[in-house]
């Protein structure tokens, strides 16, 4: 817990750095379908250069449907973006980081990979690196759409609870994952 607090403040604190330098070139964009899972986001990106931009989205959740469904976490996504021809335009390739905690249980989702949200709540940390590729359209001077699909590592720390309101703990674990860590369909606003 510690170690997310102290790289979000170290983050935020660079990224500062920059916009001060390049405060012309600032993008403001939301992950539309992230809105579905009612977790309203929000993402700065600065340009750094040439072919370089600065991205850092997060996302937040504090919400609870009920006595036992909940979806609760929040999120953020650092990434470093090299454009193939410029910034805010075409073609990019990114390494980027992920981080964040979660509060989740109750739900019943499709894939048998989380079947385990019926009947339990999970609540930990996880944080891990990946790679993304994305594509930028120029709808006008001020507004584009953007999409982005990454994958990589996570590794995640979480206890586990039986549902209700006083859900007792019955266990803990760490689990290392490989697979898609970054995945979004943005809507633009371009700050020249």
């Amino acid at each position: 817990m510690y170690k997310l607090k102290t790289l979000s403040l170290i983050f935020f604190l660079t990224t500062g750095l920059f916009v001060s330098t390049h405060a012309q070139e600032i993008s403001v964009k939301t992950n539309v379908p992230y809105w579905f899972t009612a977790t309203p986001n929000v993402g700065f990106e600065y340009v750094l250069g040439e072919n370089l931009s600065l991205e850092f989205t997060a996302g937040f959740n504090p919400f609870k449907f009920g006595d036992t469904k909940q979806m609760k976490h929040w999120v953020i996504w650092p990434e470093l973006r090299y454009w193939l021809y410029q910034p805010d335009s075409g073609h990019f390739f990114g390494l980027h980081g992920v981080a964040g905690q979660y509060n989740i249980g109750g739900l019943d989702l499709p894939w048998d990979r989380f079947a385990g949200l019926k009947t339990r709540r999970y609540q930990g940390s996880a944080i891990g690196v990946g790679l993304s590729y994305g594509y930028r359209w120029v709808l006008n001077d001020r507004w584009g759409i953007e999409i982005t699909a990454g994958g990589g590592f996570a590794r995640f720390n979480y206890d586990v609870y039986s549902l209700g309101n006083n859900g007792q703990k019955t266990g803990e674990n760490t689990k290392n994952y490989f697979g898609p860590t970054k995945g979004a369909l943005s809507l633009i606003y371009i700050i020249r």
